[in-house]
């Protein structure tokens, strides 16, 4: 990834996070803002194209994700993988700021970069659910440039969550049809989730619905020792793998580098509250082993990458778009001084053949900013455990179903 491509992701990271938290606001009381936008036009959700990934077509989730196990011997398998058609339930996947559209929103037409976000993020879980990703207008990183330049920049900060909160009804009126349903964001994907879980899902009856929600790379509050009350009032924070109607969510930093004072993650405002974490390989507590699913010639999450110098000594090909490295990484949840975060540690050998670090931070100018720690791989680096976690889940929460409606009818 470019330097300054770099530079401008950071920036966009922070005005996102500051547009979404004024958004929010705004949407509850508009008369705290001294101008107004003239309401957007709705999206059209019954067109093909307003979707990114619908079950049963040939869209962005249908891609290649062959993977490429690197063993610490230097050993390389093959690893493939295939949608399960039949899933029996569904995710609903909303993706981070990654827009390079040139107007203030973006458009309703997807460019390379969402497509390599979908590739990156969501496919994977088609194995366990069918994949619903709809496009929406997030503010772009042309716009977000400009302001930056100190330009004035017509951008409607409610608009990427209005057309997810379409979606989203469009997706319970036409598609659900009374299945469970995992939600899945990341970012400002997890932020405009957080907000629709709020609004529309939190002690409503739809709740009964929701399988999990994964909320990754973003601040999300709750009370000191507790798992809920903070952002959410009924959905609770995920503490086994058979546990549904819950949130996992974490921000990942090296445990080398755990949160600087200026950390944009791993703290939250309020007396006694903290920032979520848990930890989607031992969510009972404690370490436990990643199973990350990285680009193989970098983060993947963005068109412009940052490159993995090589993944084994002397190099070897691989042509596959993922590599997986079994047991060089390992997470803890860590709530300290410096925050509550997820802590992850690489154990490189230098004895061995493969590589003995990964790639995932923010560089800018040649720096790497410890203020955002490796945000870009949030996903990526616990891929493995979180698709495992949705099969366990999925299963669990069907079994519940089944005791319920069993119950309901006598039997």
């Amino acid at each position: 990834m470019s330097r300054r491509f770099i530079t401008a992701f950071v920036l966009t990271i922070v005005l996102v996070l500051s547009w979404i938290t004024i958004g929010s606001s705004q949407a509850q009381n508009p008369a705290s803002s001294p101008t107004t936008t003239p309401p957007a036009t709705k999206n059209d959700y019954n067109k093909p194209e307003s979707w990114l990934c619908r079950p049963g077509r040939k869209d962005a989730c249908a891609v290649d994700m062959s993977t490429t196990v690197v063993a610490a011997n230097g050993k390389l398998t093959r690893e493939s993988w295939a949608a399960d058609p039949k899933a029996p339930i569904d995710c609903f996947y909303v993706y981070p700021t990654v827009s390079n559209d040139t107007t203030p929103n973006s458009d309703m037409i997807a460019g390379t970069e969402e497509l390599n976000v979908i590739r990156a993020q969501a496919a994977r879980f088609g194995s366990q659910c069918r994949v619903f990703a709809p496009l929406y207008r997030q503010v772009t990183l042309s716009a977000l440039r400009a302001f930056i330049a100190g330009r004035t920049v017509a951008i409607d900060r409610n608009l990427a969550y209005n057309d997810v909160l379409d979606a989203w009804n469009y997706y319970l009126e036409h598609d659900n049809n009374g299945r469970g349903v995992v939600l899945i964001g990341h970012s400002q994907g997890s932020m405009v989730l957080t907000q629709l879980i709020k609004n529309e899902i939190d002690g409503k009856r739809i709740q009964s619905r929701i399988v999990s929600a994964l909320l990754l790379g973003t601040n999300l509050p709750v009370p000191r020792g507790k798992d809920v009350g903070g952002a959410f009032q009924q959905m609770r924070l995920c503490h086994s793998a058979d546990q549904v109607g819950c949130v996992v969510t974490y921000a990942s930093f090296r445990s080398t580098s755990p949160p600087p004072a200026n950390s944009r993650f791993g703290k939250v405002p309020g007396e006694n509250m903290v920032s979520a974490c848990t930890n989607p390989a031992a969510l009972g507590g404690g370490s436990g082993p990643l199973r990350p699913y990285l680009g193989t010639r970098g983060s993947g999450v963005t068109n412009a990458e940052v490159v993995q110098k090589t993944w084994v000594t002397p190099p070897q090909t691989i042509d596959t778009p993922f590599v997986t490295l079994p047991g060089l990484l390992t997470a803890e949840c860590v709530q300290d001084e410096k925050g509550s975060y997820l802590a992850v540690t690489v154990h490189g050998d230098p004895s061995d053949p493969r590589t003995d670090d990964i790639t995932g931070d923010v560089v800018a100018n040649g720096q790497v900013l410890a203020d955002w720690g490796l945000h870009l791989i949030d996903v990526s680096v616990a891929m493995g455990n979180l698709v495992d976690l949705v099969h366990s889940q999925s299963k669990a929460y069907r079994e519940a179903s089944k005791t319920s409606s069993m119950k309901t009818s006598g039997h």
